[in-house]
Order: structure tokens, then sequence, then C-alpha cells
């Protein structure tokens, strides 16, 4: 497929025209014209880049990608060696953040809720885009027993608050460094809150607001929407496409 097309299929499939984010959606660095060979990652490291190389491909999507808002301009360090090993390589990269995070079937969120028999039912935020979701375990745990599951799935311990003594029945999620949504949870009442990332605040929200909270990784909640959109795009429309998971403990 031309990369023009492919670009055009990909934002009809994440319609990043409907949320307002913090760095471009779609094709940021330009490579071959034909897409045919496609490596899926979290994020468009160096190590991921390699990886892309080694096997031969001419794409890389990505969830995290560059030039976001607020970093330089410039292009040079870490930066420059990624950009001209995208270049030297002829690979296009494609990256897509929020539109990934939000999307109804294979967004971060959704897949994330769907590992860990969450049942989603609208947007935490009075919003029709909500970045952070709300629902319910399909079958109600204690904080405890919600944290190994986590562990378990993910094959990474959360970092927990747990200040509740009855099992949770309503949660809400925010894939990646949505810690900040803990306040908006508690106001409505819920029950816990998963998420990536904690700041230093956070632990006081939950223990303040009585809210249990759980810290799974950013990138270990981020793994499974380019992962099912890679497979979507297996499917429906034939590309060869590889998911290669670049650890990473944060």
């Amino acid at each position: 497929m031309q990369r023009k097309r492919f670009n055009q299929l990909l934002n009809e499939i994440l319609k990043p025209e409907l949320i307002k984010d913090f760095c471009p959606n779609g094709l940021q660095v330009e490579g071959n014209d034909d897409v045919k060979k496609i490596v899926t990652g979290v994020t468009a490291s160096q190590a991921l880049i390699d990886a892309a190389i080694a096997i031969g491909a001419d794409t890389l999507l990505v969830h995290h990608g560059y030039f976001w808002k607020g970093e330089a301009s410039v292009i040079t360090g870490m930066k420059k060696h990624r950009v001209a090993a995208l270049l030297a390589n002829d690979i296009n990269l494609f990256a897509y953040h929020l539109p990934l995070d939000i999307h109804p079937e294979i967004g971060n969120n959704v897949q994330l809720a769907q590992l860990l028999d969450i049942e989603i039912e609208t947007g935490l935020e009075p919003t029709s885009n909500s970045v952070a979701m709300k629902g319910r375990l399909k079958t109600p745990l204690t904080g405890k027993e919600f944290a190994e599951k986590v562990s378990q799935v993910l094959n990474r311990e959360p970092l927990t608050s747990l200040v509740r003594t009855d099992k949770i029945d309503t949660i809400a999620l925010c894939t990646g460094g949505g810690q900040g949504y803990i306040d908006l949870a508690a106001e409505q009442g819920i029950d816990a809150y998963l998420t990536g990332e904690a700041s230093e605040q956070t632990i006081h929200s939950s223990r303040e607001q009585n809210i249990d909270f759980f810290a799974a990784g950013h990138h270990a909640t981020e793994r499974y929407g380019v992962k099912a959109l890679g497979e979507l795009l297996v499917q429906q429309h034939g590309f060869d496409v590889t998911f290669i998971d670049i650890d990473n403990p944060v």
C-alpha cells in the first residue's frame, strides 16, 4: 500500500481529528513510499528502531513518537541518532497518542479493561472523547485480590494504595501517565482507580479520599492498543506486522 493511502487508512481507523493532542498524530518521519512490512511497538526508542532495521521493516507504528509540545525543537543528540537511523534505512514513522488511548475497540483503555475483566460503561470526563474511562469489575474483588490479578495479567507488580475494606465494584482507569484523574474518580464516588504511573500527591489523594489506587506501569498498561491495531491491519488488510515489546520498568 502506498504510504499516503496507509496514512489515510490509519486516520480513518483512529480519527485523530476528534481530540486535541500533545504531538502530531500520523506520519512523523517519511520513509519508503511502499508500506509492506510493519513493526509495531509502544515507543519509538533506538532499541525499537534497531529491531525494525534488523528484520527489514519499512514502517514503524508506535504509540509514543516524537515532536511533543514543550520539548526542544532541535534535532540533536538522542533524537538526531533516532531520526538519522530512520532516514538512513528509509523507514516511515507513524505515531498515534491519545487517539490510540481512547479508541472504543482497539484503544489502550479498552484493551486493558478486557484483560482485567472490567466492563467499561462510559468516560470519566464529561466529554465525548474522555481520556479516562469508568466501569465495573465483572467480579468484585478486594484491593489485594485485584492487585494480584494485575500482577498476573501484566507480569508486573503494581504500586498500590489500598485504603478500603470493602470489595472493589466500580473502577476508573487511564493507561499511561493518567494519575491526575484520581481526584475526578474520587469526586464521583468510584471505589478504585487504575493507571500506569503515580506522583507523590497521588497517594495522599487515595488516602484522604478513600479510593484504592493501582499504578501498573506506563509501558505495561500501554502495550495492548498498538498491538491490537497491528492485528487489525493483518486481519482486515493483509499487512505483514510484527509487534516488538521493548521492556521498560516504568
